[in-house]
């Protein structure tokens, strides 16, 4: 197990234990021992089904459908050699049925995930492009992120959802509830996993271009499809497909772009003579 690995593990652990601690606050706040031992115990509950049912429930949450073998014979033939070359299992693949650009991966880790890719990402991202986003996606697999990003989005998600119970009050729980939220992400969240899943994706493609290509055509293409989700799945993402605006701005994991496409292209110094001779 690797350092990067290890650190997820640990960070999916202090999620279990603030959510069991909160909820037994409450629940001791409400009615003393008694109603903090149910309300820990419905925590653990909770927690148990999100490690197995997490993946279901964002897949759930964002419209995507398993991808048959016979349906793009290509990209499971892509995956499985890529996740071949990461030393994990084959993710399963699912469809998210709309235009706009964008995949992510979710799961538990190494054997038990699945990644997401949209119809827009399928026709946008050439050949080379297209494997360079699997990569990256894998190596957040591989190290674990996946597990980490998982979880946290299916909290924060329903913290954020949670409003809606406030009825007429909903908006002012919401300014209450969506900062709680945010803060969960980026207390657990670093952006420092895109740079690494970055340069796991360039070893494993054996050029850091595929990559660093898809970041700008993604970028260009979300320019031109509007996105509605909720703001909470933004760690999912191989980029952020939000505006950064209101709710969204609180939610945001991702470094910029533009520092993620200067990384990738220093990792090959010599690519513009390279570009000159050719």
């Amino acid at each position: 197990m690797t350092l990067a690995s290890a650190r997820n593990i640990l960070k999916v652990w202090l999620l279990i234990l603030v959510t069991c601690g909160a909820l037994g606050a409450l629940g001791y706040a409400g009615g003393g021992y008694r109603l903090l031992s149910i309300f820990v115990f419905c925590a653990l509950l909770v927690v148990g089904a999100a490690y197995w049912y997490a993946d279901r429930m964002v897949l759930g949450l964002v419209g995507a459908r398993e991808l048959p073998l016979a349906e793009v014979p290509l990209l499971h033939s892509a995956v499985e050699r890529l996740a071949a070359l990461a030393g994990v299992v084959k993710p399963k693949l699912y469809l998210l049925p709309d235009g706009f650009p964008r995949a992510f991966s979710a799961g538990r880790g190494p054997r038990g995930s699945v990644i997401a890719v949209s119809t827009g990402l399928l026709s946008a991202l050439p050949p080379a492009e297209l494997e360079a986003v699997l990569a990256h996606e894998l190596a957040h697999i591989r190290s674990r992120d996946v597990l980490v990003q998982t979880s946290v989005v299916v909290v924060s998600a329903a913290i954020v959802e949670a409003s809606r119970i406030g009825g007429w009050l909903e908006r002012a729980l919401l300014f209450v509830l969506g900062p709680c939220a945010a803060a969960l992400v980026h207390l657990l969240l670093s952006p420092r996993r895109e740079f690494g899943a970055d340069r796991a994706a360039a070893r494993l493609c054996k050029s850091p271009h595929g990559m660093a290509d898809a970041l700008v055509r993604l970028d260009s293409a979300s320019e031109l499809v509007e996105f509605r989700a909720s703001p909470a799945t933004e760690p999912l993402y191989t980029v952020n497909p939000f505006l950064e605006e209101g709710l969204a701005r609180m939610f945001v994991t991702h470094p910029p772009l533009e520092e993620r496409v200067r990384r990738l292209r220093d990792l090959d110094p010599g690519w513009r003579d390279k570009l000159r001779a050719a």
